[in-house]
């Protein structure tokens, strides 16, 4: 069996990179991953903040390791980015997805298990959005059940149990891609996407088994590594002309290069996570005071007791020094300042922009002015469409129809869309009714003659009769 093990070399800017093996990231995934990091070390949390070390806490000058390794230890994340992850990517599914009528039986009746493994069309593209959301890209492989031939037509596969089905491939399993213009638009050529299975072990036991997946136009292949390296594991033919896979890319710059759209808030997020280790530094010192004495020898016995009276040498003082309490009501005003600056960067997803109207849209002020979360959920929304049309096509359905999320969240303004967000979050319990009725109070919502500790008691003490609160 021949073996390619490497790619050719990819054209980068003006000069050509290296053949990569086909395990190894091309060009445009490589210049997204440093993103990628901060993103997954923050959706982490605190443990995940840590094991980063000085990657994203770095050792002060002339700080020891015994200290640094101390503050390392007892700092704490402030989780911005997840509370506004959870947030806008829960927003296009407050509502169930709908499905065009256009959409045929035959694909219809896969929608309650559209991965094959229980999950819901809505709890698949949940899933597959929050990714695009968080980390700008993503993707959906829509695949078919093996049949080794023996299904000659769809009656024939859907006798055996065969059946297409969605996959969801996060950022980090796929490789790369190639692309060639044609007579159709820009079309997939390649594709490379990294796969982990699990291989039983002995009687009981199992085993982690990497691979990596190659798709060309109705053929595919499997590579695992073995003794001389990467080499075909298995291979096989499909049906259809095209790569049926389906990329997620929020603010794209390439076919297959996207920005994260969360970007600004996690860079926001670290320096909070850095801001925040120096105010708890600030007030272990605030409020710990040392004792320092002058004219003391050595050898003078001394001690301290709430219950005795100390006798100190001639000429000898005893004083207590300790950090000023300014330094931490300053540092607190800075995290405070800090928080609502991610708060307002999160909002601005929700934000409706203007965009280009033609003469027939001049009249037409929600196709004219749209948030980006919105542009965003449409541009999922074709993505989603494509996997049905792709299902369709194993299917030999014809045309596949369409879906729909709910997109009816946009604000006029930043300051409308910052106090939605409060709301939100605070109705998802990730923030405190008295966090949220001080946010809210910020921006004026709120009089700021409201006693939010009193507000808070009687909201729960009179619980609404219908419906919700703003806050709960």
């Amino acid at each position: 069996m021949s073996n390619n093990n490497s790619e050719p070399a990819q054209a980068t800017g003006a000069g050509f990179s290296m053949a990569i093996q086909v395990n190894e990231v091309d060009a445009p995934i490589a210049r997204m991953q440093a993103d990628w990091a901060v993103i997954d070390a923050l959706l982490g949390g605190t443990p995940a903040m840590r094991a980063a070390k000085k990657k994203y806490l770095p050792q002060q000058p002339r700080e020891s390791n015994e200290d640094y390794d101390y503050r390392l230890s007892t700092s704490t994340l402030f989780p911005a980015l997840e509370r506004t992850l959870a947030v806008m990517s829960g927003k296009p599914f407050s509502k169930q997805i709908t499905v065009a009528e256009t959409v045929p039986s035959q694909v219809q009746e896969l929608l309650s298990s559209i991965d094959d493994k229980g999950a819901s069309l809505h709890a698949f593209a949940f899933r597959a959005f929050r990714e695009m959301v968080s980390h700008g890209f993503g993707g959906i492989l829509v695949d078919h059940t093996k049949t080794d031939g023996q299904a000659k037509t769809v009656a024939d596969a859907k006798r055996m149990g065969a059946r297409p089905y969605w996959v969801h491939y996060k950022h980090g399993q796929i490789l790369g891609a190639r692309f060639q213009q044609g007579a159709a638009g820009l079309q997939m050529t390649l594709l490379r996407l990294l796969e982990t299975i699990e291989q039983e072990d002995g009687e009981y036991g199992s085993t982690m088994v990497e691979q990596v997946r190659v798709l060309r136009p109705g053929a595919w292949e499997i590579h695992r590594k073995g003794k001389d390296g990467w080499e075909v594991h298995e291979s096989g033919t499909t049906t259809l002309d095209r790569i049926p896979f389906v990329f997620l890319l929020a603010n794209p710059i390439g076919p297959m290069e996207s920005r994260p759209p969360l970007k600004d808030l996690a860079y926001l997020n670290v320096k909070h996570w850095q801001q925040q280790s120096d105010q708890d530094t600030s007030i272990r010192y605030a409020t710990k005071p040392l004792v320092y004495a002058t004219g003391i020898n050595s050898g003078d016995n001394i001690t301290l007791s709430s219950d005795s009276i100390l006798k100190l040498p001639p000429n000898a003082t005893l004083d207590v020094a300790q950090g000023r309490a300014e330094a931490v009501t300053v540092g607190r005003n800075e995290l405070e300042a800090l928080e609502q600056q991610m708060i307002q960067t999160g909002a601005e997803l929700l934000v409706a922009t203007p965009g280009q109207r033609s003469a027939t849209e001049a009249s037409n002020d929600a196709e004219a002015n749209k948030a980006s979360l919105q542009s965003l959920v449409e541009d999922f929304e074709d993505a989603v469409d494509q996997c049905l049309q792709f299902t369709a096509d194993w299917l030999k359905a014809g045309e596949a129809g369409s879906v729909a999320l709910f997109k009816d969240f946009g604000a006029a303004t930043l300051s409308d869309a910052s106090a939605q967000l409060v709301i939100a979050m605070a109705q998802a319990g990730l923030i405190t009714k008295e966090t949220a009725l001080k946010e809210q109070q910020r921006r004026g919502v709120l009089s700021p003659d409201l006693d939010v500790e009193t507000e808070v008691a009687l909201a729960s003490e009179s619980a609404p009769s219908l419906g919700k609160t703003g806050v709960e």
